[in-house]
């Protein structure tokens, strides 16, 4: 089955949810990046949780970006998505390797290390809005919870997995975001703290083949769930060779006259899509005239 998010509530609308599996879309991006399997892990967590955060948006242009800086060798991470669950993202160094951690999995948190978390909302304003927080674990979902309960004052939990095969491909991906509003109250609380103390992890729910909807009725089924609807999602990125037409122009002319001047063309790659966008030099004098006016 394809990839794809489900929007629900609970407790008469005192809860809101989010699930989705991203197993294809996982899979793709460490195609496209060759990601090592702790790479993989830490880029796939970080865009099943952007592609549920962008879900959560109600304009149709509306971006956000999840940026993660730390110390650990992957060198940070990077991903984008709009409100439809489209996702795109990359990691610094993808082909780190690091053994396991002390309970035998992909050690996630020495990969990204300490440093920043930091989300930014375009929602069409005259500025975006720009959240931002330590991280606690390095983890990704409890560094995700963390944020959302300090810089947006929403109480929430986040559950992130990446499952591999033997052969490093993605087996199972996915998660689940569940948001309080500020009127819930004392018991229902109660109730879902109890449920999320008895969850093993999320990979281990996605390994028995849950889907979405199972997913949510695991954690809140007693709690009246309520399905709002379902949306795909997917790894998409919309570069284009105008796009990085306009990057080039940013570095300056002074560099792009030495582009012109060593007579060679020039390729460049998307940071997202590894995806290659070849300029002549005729092409590069054009840029630089554009770039003069």
């Amino acid at each position: 089955m394809s990839d794809y998010i489900v929007r629900a509530m609970a407790a008469d609308s005192q809860i809101r949810a989010f699930a989705i599996t991203s197993r294809e879309l996982v899979e793709q991006a460490r195609q496209i990046h060759n990601t090592s399997p702790v790479a993989t892990a830490a880029l796939g967590r970080t865009l099943s949780a952007g592609a549920m955060m962008g879900a959560s948006m109600k304009g149709e242009k509306d971006l956000l970006t999840i940026q993660i800086r730390g110390d650990g060798p992957l060198g940070g991470i990077v991903v984008t998505a709009d409100s439809g669950a489209n996702v795109k993202g990359y990691v610094h160094e993808p082909a780190v390797l690091l053994p396991a951690n002390a309970k035998g999995k992909l050690d996630v948190a020495g990969a990204v290390g300490k440093g920043m978390l930091q989300v930014i909302k375009d929602l069409g304003m005259k500025e975006p809005y720009v959240g931002q927080t330590t991280l606690q674990t390095g983890e990704i979902a409890e560094d995700l919870t963390y944020y959302f309960a300090t810089s947006e004052q929403i109480p929430s939990s986040v559950g992130l997995g990446v499952l591999l095969n033997r052969d490093n491909a993605v087996r199972q991906a996915g998660g689940f975001l569940i948001q309080l509003m500020p009127y819930t109250e004392e018991k229902v609380i109660e109730t879902l703290e109890s449920r999320l103390s008895g969850l093993h992890s999320v990979t281990e729910l996605l390994d028995r083949g849950l889907s979405p909807e199972e997913l949510l009725e695991e954690l809140l089924g007693d709690l009246g769930l309520v399905v709002s609807d379902t949306l795909p999602a997917a790894f998409s990125c919309n570069c284009s060779k105008e796009r990085v037409e306009k990057a080039i122009v940013s570095i300056g002319s002074k560099e792009i006259r030495e582009m012109v001047q060593e007579g060679e063309p020039v390729e460049v790659k998307c940071h997202f899509c590894s995806r290659a966008y070849v300029f002549s030099v005729e092409e590069l004098k054009e840029i630089l005239r554009r770039a003069k006016r």
